[in-house]
């Protein structure tokens, strides 16, 4: 019959075609087409035929034709059939499609609706026919049945996309229905309808099926729709990775049926979506800008939602090759300085955490990116190196105005800045380790940004270098010519930043023997430079190669033999280790330093300092050090016995024209030879024991030579006055002259030598009574000439000399000597000890320079002399020194002391500072530490488990200590209290309430306490005052919001100065005593007002969260309009309690100056945050029918009845004191004329600067009844009920002073004129009457 068929097609006439057609039975067309398809033959040619025979204009003809198309879609789909014989059938019947008519195309589009919800596709290649049969349907202009009327073609389209996209699609066919809707025409409409279907498809699908769709679905947004696909895509992702994460917190989950995706995979199919959205991006600029516009808003709601990792890494594969790159910069980073502000924000306020209880942290999410892109997304990590530079540079520390980069990591302090610059480095190293293709790219950037930013802090940069170097140095190896390139320029750079930068890569140098000889040659150079910091550069390298090269030990890179071609001594790569070529290379670089012994002051400096490292870690150099020490000291060292002074002074400086340089630091060297000494006697002569006699007998020599020479030094130092040393009470000083320059650096070497001496009397006497004697014969040299600068200094005040000189007692000594002096109860030591006791002046100088101490630690990280830059020992030290200090402080009282002091600062009170110091370092530098730190202090508990420590507890112990010293102080009589102590009093416990738990009890307690202590002591110091306030509000706040507080003290405030009308009288209710007289204006009052402030910033803060919160639609309603309650419920409670707090305030009779200022602008401030809030309801009301809470209409009451008029009236009593103080001007101007001219200029100065703000707070509350009319009409409730007209205005009618004007007037007009009766009694009689109305003007 198909051979009939195509040979009737053949024939021109279509009517035998017609016939033989219409002669089948219902089923056999079909089977034929079937038949006719599996063998593969004329197919095409078959339906070709069949449809010349069964024209459109019959209605045998198109049923045929719908009989065709209804076999022909299952038998495509069926798979039985070859796919070039599918596109074949399937073109053909598209093309022939078109010509149907409108009925005969709904009929068979709803076959397709059929077949898709019935889930029987398989290949989806018939779907190409229904994107036809649509597309022909919308066009098509007849009326067509649906249901129970009729429909147009376009109508009808839509209705079938609705019930298409309403039913149930098989996840098999999902992609080939996505790829079918972009050859649909769809409306606006129905193409949201889609893309929110294939969105929810998303989770039945397989997880690998995902990429494909998605890309399916980014080519269907060029349709529109974008901000939905982009946002659907991301969300989806951001649950994968919320579910994956918690899976890993519990790794074995109990419900096993929850199939669990596998990390890499996970993470392999969102590298390649990124790819696919990246590539369309490429394609079409408006999704790139779709992407920011929707990010940028999403993160004003939720942060957490719109900055994922998945949207992060997103951004950053976009950055990369894009003109949005700055765009995406700025949004990154300004989120990223938002999000540490609002962490900021919440970690300082508990009202705000009870609110937010979870906190969003970016940064952990910016480093998770780095983390998942080690699978594979090379198409980020160049995003995330360029967002770590950027970062790095755009927040790096500042360089103060002419002083030193505050830019040390110690301090490192919570602002978001340096938040910010801190996760740009993390980002880099992190990328650096995961990376290995991009590490020569990160090293090659972060040293020339050493090199080029030489002007501004570079240490962010150094330090970030050197964790580099020391987690893979051998990868450096491959840079190394970078590196050397770098060190060719060393000569040029600040001398920090060398010493930096090679301590950075020092592990390469001990792989890499040519960057080694590279830096060798650059530092031999640097020598024998023109310039003083080439030079010092020079000999910071060459002291940080002598510590690193041993002569004697190992190295950690066992493979890597030392090899040195500076000095041609060459060794095996793989030979045993040749200490051999280390001690010559060594031996050669000390040759080059002793150079430098005959350099500047500076350069002598670094070397006496870098010595005793040298010999620490490489101690095989010790005797060629020593022998090097010897010969310099000599060279000023008098050996007669009898000669006064034993020291050259006058060869230790150098005239160069009128100007006088010191060229031998003489204190230093000799403070370098009693430290080197003291080592080399611990630690050389135990170890070497009998072995080699030649060698110890030579290092016998020297150490004799130095002992015997300190000793006379020591005898003969004694005996000298102040005249052997040309230093006398009336020698000169000042700095202006030569002879004083000379002066000044004679008495600090002096000083200096006395120190040095001290140490090491102290240290070798072994608490022998004569040793201690020489110690105190030391001492009283050193202290005659330090109060003879001290008081020079005090009379010369412009000298810059005022600062005492920097101690040379080390760190370990000076915890040695404290523990002695004040803590050593042995027996044996009483006798010796008692000689340095009994001296006030020796105690109180140990103590202060125990605190000079601590002072350089805490700026600059570090101390002078040995073991000042080993972070451990000076953590221990500053145990040991604690202890004594704490225990002196607390078993002397200051009270006691007093009474037999002569002058200067009491121990006692030098103790509490170096406490205080002390507690403010140990939480900038060693904050990991600080459980042992108060473990050390805690003398109970010696034993206890370094484990089981807690900080609250310890802190607590410590806090109670200093508060009975407190309450002690406050106690006390008039006479005894100390001003200064209870300050650093409070300061401390303040320092220290930092370390309790605001959860805890003994937090509670410690608030309790000191709420007590504001309340029952009526302090009249305003320091003290203000330190208690500050540290009652800074600890208020962390337990709950302090509005309750600050009306109480409001209310304190009023009663003490009076109201603004002196016929009222204020109920006289105190509550804090420290709200007096004499500290109620300005010291409370601003205090007040600052915490004020503080309190309108979070619920500003509040306002604008409420307000995002507000505009988001997207989550669970019903949790959304719970925290939307919460917050304002919060924002209402805060802004009513502050209303009372100012209904207080403008009543209260402040002095003219800052209070009123300060308090008109708060004012203003208020105003302008209760119009936000109304906003926020005026756009509530917009967006729904809701009513607006009676909380509100509370405050809005509250306000008219209890602010805003008294405001008015404050405002009228600030003019009045402002024009009675220019009255009382404007009398003194007339008695004086030309002598107060200038005074008067400043009074009315003053007058237009405080009045200033007024106009603003006018305006400000006319906004807020402005915006009050229009909320008042939205939400149909009168809120200007509660508004009282407002009557100040800079045009004022006093209706009383008018008055008694016109009066006067009048009587003086009748006097003048008393012949005139008639014409007066005329006018009398006018006045009388009421004047007349206008006349209204016609509109």
């Amino acid at each position: 019959m198909a051979q009939r068929i195509l040979s009737l097609a053949a024939e021109e006439g279509p009517e035998r075609l017609q016939e033989a057609l219409q002669s089948l039975a219902e089923g056999e067309l079909g089977d034929m087409v079937t038949r006719q398809a599996l063998k593969g033959k004329e197919t095409a040619a078959l339906l070709r035929g069949i449809f010349k025979g069964s024209p459109c204009s019959q209605r045998s003809g198109v049923l045929r034709r719908l009989q065709v198309y209804k076999h022909c879609v299952p038998l495509v789909e069926s798979g039985d059939l070859h796919l070039g014989k599918v596109s074949e059938i399937i073109g053909l019947l598209m093309l022939e499609a078109r010509q149907l008519p409108g009925h005969a195309l709904a009929e068979l589009a709803s076959l397709f609706v059929d077949v898709i919800k019935g889930g029987s596709l398989t290949n989806g290649k018939s779907l190409e026919l229904f994107s036809t049969v649509l597309t022909a349907l919308a066009s098509s202009k007849e009326n067509l049945a649906y249901g129970k009327g009729e429909l147009n073609g376009e109508e009808f389209k839509k209705q079938l996309i609705n019930t298409l996209c309403s039913s149930k699609w098989d996840p098999r066919c999902v992609i080939h229905l996505a790829n079918m809707f972009r050859d649909i025409p769809l409306s606006g409409e129905e193409l949201q309808f889609v893309v929110e279907k294939v969105l929810r498809m998303f989770s039945k699908l397989d997880l690998q099926e995902i990429p494909p769709l998605v890309y399916q679905l980014l080519l269907l947004s060029a349709k529109g729709s974008k901000k939905t696909v982009l946002e659907g895509i991301i969300s989806f992702f951001n649950q994968l990775d919320k579910r994956q994460k918690e899976e890993q917190k519990v790794p074995e989950s109990v419900d096993l049926e929850v199939a669990t995706t596998p990390l890499d995979q996970l993470r392999h199919v969102e590298g390649t979506v990124i790819l696919h959205i990246v590539s369309v991006i490429n394609l079409d600029q408006d999704l790139g800008e779709e992407l920011i516009r929707h990010l940028k808003t999403e993160q004003q709601k939720d942060p957490g939602r719109a900055l994922c990792p998945f949207s992060v890494a997103l951004l950053l594969s976009v950055a990369v090759k894009h003109r949005l790159q700055e765009q995406i910069f700025d949004f990154l980073k300004t989120s990223i300085t938002r999000s540490c502000k609002d962490l900021q924000f919440l970690q300082a306020s508990k009202f705000l955490q009870d609110l937010f209880p979870q906190q969003y942290d970016i940064t952990a999410v910016i480093l998770e990116v780095v983390k998942n892109s080690a699978f594979g997304w090379d198409h980020v990590t160049q995003g995330l190196v360029d967002l770590g530079f950027s970062l790095m540079e755009s927040y790096e520390p500042k360089k103060p105005f002419g002083g030193k980069a505050a830019d040390n990591s110690y301090g490192l302090s919570k602002m978001p800045a340096q938040q910010a610059c801190k996760l740009g480095a993390s980002i880099l190293l992190e990328t650096f380790k995961v990376h290995e293709p991009i590490r020569s790219d990160i090293l090659e950037q972060v040293l020339n940004r050493v090199l080029t930013k030489a002007a501004s802090p570079v240490s962010h940069f150094i330090d970030l270098l050197s964790n580099i170097v020391v987690s893979a140095p051998l990868v450096l190896q491959t840079s190394s010519s970078k590196v050397t390139e770098t060190f060719d320029n060393l000569s040029f750079l600040p001398i920090d930043t060398v010493q930096g930068l090679l301590r950075a890569v020092q592990p390469l140098l001990k792989v890499s023997m040519s960057v080694r000889d590279s830096l060798i040659l650059v530092l031999q150079k640097a020598i024998f430079s023109r310039q003083l910091d080439a030079r010092k550069a020079a000999v910071a390298g060459f002291l940080l190669l002598l510590r690193n090269f041993k002569v004697l030990g190992s190295l950690t890179s066992s493979q890597c033999s030392q090899a040195i071609g500076a000095t041609q001594v060459q060794a095996d790569v793989h030979a045993c280790y040749n200490s051999a070529a280390n001690e010559a290379f060594c031996l050669e670089i000390l040759g080059s330093l002793r150079r430098c012994l005959s350099q500047q002051a500076d350069v002598r400096l670094m070397l006496y300092e870098g010595f005793y490292d040298v010999l620490r870690r490489n101690s095989q150099l010790a005797s060629s050090i020593m022998e090097t020490l010897l010969s310099q000291i000599k060279q000023y060292y008098l050996p007669q016995p009898d000669l006064l002074p034993p020291l050259k002074l006058e060869g230790c400086i150098m005239a160069q024209g009128d100007q006088i340089f010191l060229q031998e630091p003489l204190a230093h060297l000799l403070c370098c030879i009693q430290h080197c000494l003291a080592w080399y006697k611990s630690t050389v002569r135990l170890c070497q024991g009998a072995e080699d006699d030649e060698e110890e007998e030579e290092g016998v020599g020297f150490e004799q030579n130095f002992e015997e020479m300190l000793e006379s030094v020591t005898r003969r130092m004694i005996k000298s006055e102040l005249e052997d040393f040309e230093l006398d009470k009336s020698a000169d000083f000042s700095l202006s002259s030569g002879v004083g320059v000379k002066n000044n650096i004679y008495a600090i070497q002096v000083m200096g030598i006395c120190e040095v001496l001290i140490e090491y009397n102290f240290n070798i006497g072994n608490f022998s009574k004569n040793k201690f004697e020489d110690v105190l014969g030391l001492f009283t040299c050193y202290n005659k000439l330090s109060e003879i600068l001290r008081e020079k200094a005090g009379k010369n005040k412009s000298a810059s000399n005022n600062k005492t000189a920097r101690s040379f007692l080390s760190m370990g000594f000076v915890s040695t000597l404290l523990t002695a002096l004040f803590r050593d109860n042995a027996q044996s030591h009483e006798e010796s000890l008692a000689v340095l006791r009994s001296s006030t002046e020796f105690l109180r100088y140990a103590v202060s320079v125990a605190l000079q101490k601590v002072q350089q630690l805490e700026e600059t990280g570090q101390t002078d002399g040995p073991d000042g830059q080993n972070p451990e020992k000076m953590f221990q030290n500053l145990c040991k020194i604690t202890q004594v200090l704490l225990w002196r402080y607390t078993s002397i009282p200051t009270v006691v002391e007093e009474s037999g002091k002569k002058k200067g600062k009491s121990i006692s009170l030098l103790c509490l500072e170096g406490l205080l110091r002390i507690f403010n370092t140990v939480q900038q530098l060693y904050s990991a530490k600080i459980p042992q730190f108060l473990q050390a202090l805690d003398i109970t508990d010696g034993d206890a488990e370094e484990t089981d420590i807690n900080v609250t507890e310890k802190a607590a112990f410590q806090i109670r200590q200093f508060q009975r010293s407190l309450v002690n102080q406050l106690s006390s009589a008039e006479d005894d209290f100390n001003a200064k102590e209870t300050q650093s009093l409070i300061t401390v416990l303040s320092t220290l309430s930092k370390l309790l738990d605001p959860a805890s009890q003994q937090f509670l307690q410690f608030l309790t306490w000191t709420v007590k202590v504001c309340k029952e002591n009526a302090l009249e110091d305003i320091s003290c005052c203000k330190g208690l306030l500050s540290l009652l509000f800074s600890v208020h706040v962390l337990y709950k919001s302090p509005v309750g507080l600050l009306r109480e003290l409001a209310q304190d405030i009023h009663a003490c100065l009076g109201d603004i009308d002196q016929d009222i009288e204020v109920e006289g209710r105190c509550h804090f005593a420290v709200v007096n007289a004499k500290t109620a204006a300005p010291t409370v009052c601003l205090l007040v007002l600052g915490q004020v402030d503080k309190v309108l910033e979070e619920v500003d803060w509040l306002i604008k969260k409420l307000t995002s919160l507000g505009s988001d639609t997207s989550e669970d309603p019903s949790q959304a309009s719970n925290q939307t309650q919460a917050l304002e419920k919060g924002v209402i409670l805060q802004l009513g309690t502050l209303l009372t707090v100012y209904h207080e305030l403008v009543q209260t009779a402040l002095p003219a100056g800052s209070c009123v200022d300060t308090l008109l602008r708060s004012l203003s401030k208020t105003y302008a945050i209760l119009t936000s809030l109304i906003k926020h309801y005026i756009q509530a009301c917009r967006s729904s029918s809701n009513t607006i809470p009676g909380r509100l209409e509370k405050l809005v009451k509250l306000s008219g009845s209890h602010l805003t008029p008294q405001c008015y009236s404050f405002i009228t009593y600030v003019q009045n004191i402002h024009s009675e103080s220019l009255s009382f001007v404007e009398e003194k101007k007339k008695k004086k004329k030309e002598d107060e001219a200038a005074a008067v200029s400043t009074v009315m100065a003053k007058v237009l600067r405080e009045t200033k703000p007024i106009p603003n707070l006018i305006f400000a509350i006319e906004q807020y009844e402005k915006f009050l009319i229009h909320l008042s009409k939205k939400s149909k409730v009168n809120l200007m009920q509660y508004m009282k007209l407002s009557t100040s205005r800079d045009f004022r009618i006093n209706a009383s002073v008018l008055d008694s004007a016109l009066q006067e007037r009048n009587s003086e007009d009748a006097e003048n004129e008393p012949h005139n009766e008639q014409s007066s009694t005329v006018e009398q009689r006018d006045e009388n009457q009421e004047p007349k109305k206008k006349r209204q003007r016609k509109k």
